[in-house]
């Protein structure tokens, strides 16, 4: 069988490794030509189906693939009657990196996938204001509805180049470390700490450690071998990467608001969302925006509360900061929240409505 002709009918298992994939517009396109060749005949109904190939940097196990991809997946597929189809690849099998998603949505080396702007810090700034200190609420479902009308407003200039379907956060950060749990503000000096973003990685700096930015995929090695003391993660991807298992402490904060949060995306290629007739293109619209966005922040919320009996069992030292450590910590922060507003274009306006925003769906700061 011939390379094009492979690439018609399917994927073989060769190519699952291939960086460089081929998109379903360009299969089509393939398809047609073979056919007018004679080289073989395109029935009416494989013109009629889409298959759109798609990976995301996490373990099929973990909450987003569980409880927001998968399902998703499910939905769009039975709302289509069959015509849309999706091939979902963890763990980057289709190849790149992490901090690659973006471009590779928007490039078409995959037709759609899961992308964290904050792995190119800089390039998606409207997007930083939820991943700022005490910004976000600890709920990821409620969050992140503020993060879809905050991104409908202010980031989809900077989202252009693809199809936004929806847009979450990730629950609570949870300070992880070897040595024990973080106590106070003054145990955070010296120690060398994994963190996702900038926002996150200027708040460790601020209050004495070590920042170590690095992919999420990355962090347990770093941990085991000692290149880090300990990081901040969610629960949710906690216990898939057994950084419980490494880090024997884990602190927590009291209230309502987030020590940090992280934005994602699950977007389409541009031209692969417009490949599709319009009665199909309105399946993905109506499982695009606000909800899509709430059920992916849903999913980390289910996905945090199935880890955390086990995070907090075994043993392991579990510290609560309260409400007076809490606002230590908040004030120190403080200063770095206004810094990304005055360096950020309209950054005031936008941190405002982040916060306005957050108070709607989860009520007043505690």
């Amino acid at each position: 069988m011939s390379g094009i002709a492979r690439a018609i009918q399917g994927n073989t298992p060769a190519e699952t490794g291939r960086e460089v994939t081929m998109s379903i517009y360009t299969r089509a396109a393939l398809a047609a030509a073979v056919a007018l060749s004679g080289g073989f005949a395109v029935t009416g109904a494989s013109a009629q189906d889409f298959t759109f190939r798609c990976q995301h940097f996490v373990s099929p196990n973990a909450a987003i693939p569980k409880y927001f991809i998968d399902p998703w997946v499910k939905a769009v597929e039975e709302q289509s009657g069959g015509r849309i189809k999706f091939e979902i690849y963890p763990s980057m099998q289709l190849g790149g990196s992490p901090a690659a998603l973006y471009d590779q949505i928007k490039d078409g080396v995959i037709d759609c996938g899961w992308a964290l702007p904050a792995y190119t810090p800089g390039r998606f700034p409207t997007t930083e204001a939820l991943e700022q200190p005490f910004v976000s609420s600890t709920s990821a479902e409620e969050t992140s509805k503020a993060a879809w009308e905050l991104t409908e407003k202010y980031s989809m200039e900077e989202l252009k180049d693809i199809k936004v379907i929806a847009v979450h956060v990730h629950g609570p950060g949870v300070i992880h470390k070897k040595g024990g749990a973080v106590k106070t503000l003054e145990d955070m000096a010296g120690l060398k700490l994994r963190g996702p973003s900038r926002a996150a990685n200027g708040l460790l700096e601020k209050m004495g450690a070590t920042p170590v930015g690095m992919p999420v995929p990355a962090f347990p090695e770093a941990l085991s071998k000692g290149v880090v003391d300990g990081g901040v993660i969610p629960e949710e991807i906690t216990v898939p990467l057994k950084v419980h298992e490494l880090a024997d402490g884990s602190t927590y904060m009291s209230g309502n608001r987030a020590l940090y949060n992280t934005f994602f995306i699950w977007g389409m290629n541009l031209d692969a969302y417009n490949s599709l007739p319009d009665d199909l293109k309105a399946v993905i619209d109506a499982n695009s925006g606000l909800e899509a966005s709430a059920m992916a922040g849903r999913a980390m919320d289910t996905g945090d509360a199935a880890m955390h009996p086990t995070i907090v069992g075994g043993g392991r030292e579990i510290v609560t900061l309260p409400p007076e450590e809490v606002a230590r910590w908040k004030e120190v922060a403080a200063p770095l929240v206004a810094a990304w507003a005055e360096a950020t274009p309209n950054g005031a306006a936008i941190l405002a409505d982040a916060k306005a925003l957050v108070e709607k769906y989860s009520g007043p700061e505690e």
